[in-house]
């Protein structure tokens, strides 16, 4: 019952009036009195409650001979009265917003932080419908699976190249990562790289494990991280043409170069 209040909160009712609601979808039609029982609220805050919620067309008010009976809006009706006053906010807020943004190209060299989850791959999903000629990308699945439909939608018109690790049939001009002890360790890290006609990019640790994640203009920023992502596909192009198993000796140089396990060449 409380996730629902907070939802019902979030969309702009008080907390007294997403709980008399609550409760009256939950209980049906009753009394003032057992509204108020129900749901926590003072005896002496319930009417005026009820009498906001009927203004809002939340609940019905009968006169009985008994006395006043009170009754919730059907749901499938209040789901609907929500979504259409949603997206006429939406429009509204939308439109106002588009027309206060400033138009001036945004200065180079930013680097901006961005936090929470949905505001990365809202970032993410916006960029990626901004592409003219070409996408460049290294994303694990579940990164690549929050931003599939934009790719894809995009596929037609853009060239998406990089490279992806245990995602299903992605692009088919990104290369599949081979898989390695390094990849399926617990401990490593899934970076990401999402970067937009060389103009802009977003780059960061998946969501789930840091909701942290950076945005750049910056030339310098941008050639380095698409260098890396290129020299990860050659990598992986260059291990499944050789014969030779490389894979061992690849992870032995990693430990080397990283100084892992201790390890320090003399």
């Amino acid at each position: 019952m409380e996730d629902l209040v907070q939802q019902l909160k979030a969309i702009g009712y008080t907390e007294y009036e997403a709980k008399s609601y609550v409760s009256l979808v939950k209980s049906g039609t009753v009394t003032a009195y057992q509204v108020s029982k129900n749901s926590g609220i003072p005896r002496a805050r319930i009417y005026d409650i009820l009498k906001s919620l009927i203004e809002k067309g939340l609940v019905l008010k009968e006169e009985k001979i008994d006395g006043t009976v009170y009754s919730p809006l059907p749901v499938d009706v209040f789901l609907e009265k929500a979504q259409s006053n949603w997206q006429k906010n939406y429009q509204s807020l939308s439109n106002k917003l588009k027309q206060l943004e400033t138009t001036e190209e945004s200065p180079d060299n930013r680097i901006l932080i961005l936090k929470e989850k949905t505001t990365i791959i809202s970032y993410c999903r916006m960029l990626i419908r901004k592409a003219e000629k070409r996408i460049i990308i290294s994303l694990w699945d579940d990164m690549y699976e929050e931003v599939r439909e934009e790719l894809e939608e995009v596929a037609e018109g853009v060239q998406i190249q990089g490279i992806t690790l245990h995602v299903d049939h992605p692009i088919k001009t990104v290369d599949l990562h081979r898989i390695t002890h390094f990849t399926e360790a617990p401990t490593s890290k899934r970076w990401f790289v999402l970067s937009i006609d060389a103009k802009e990019m977003i780059y960061g640790s998946y969501v789930n494990d840091c909701e942290l994640a950076f945005y750049t203009n910056d030339q310098v920023h941008i050639y380095l991280l698409e260098d890396y992502v290129w020299h990860d596909v050659l990598v992986n192009r260059l291990v499944k043409r050789n014969k030779d198993n490389l894979e061992q000796w690849i992870s032995e140089e990693r430990k080397k170069f990283f100084m892992e396990d201790g390890f320090v060449e003399k």
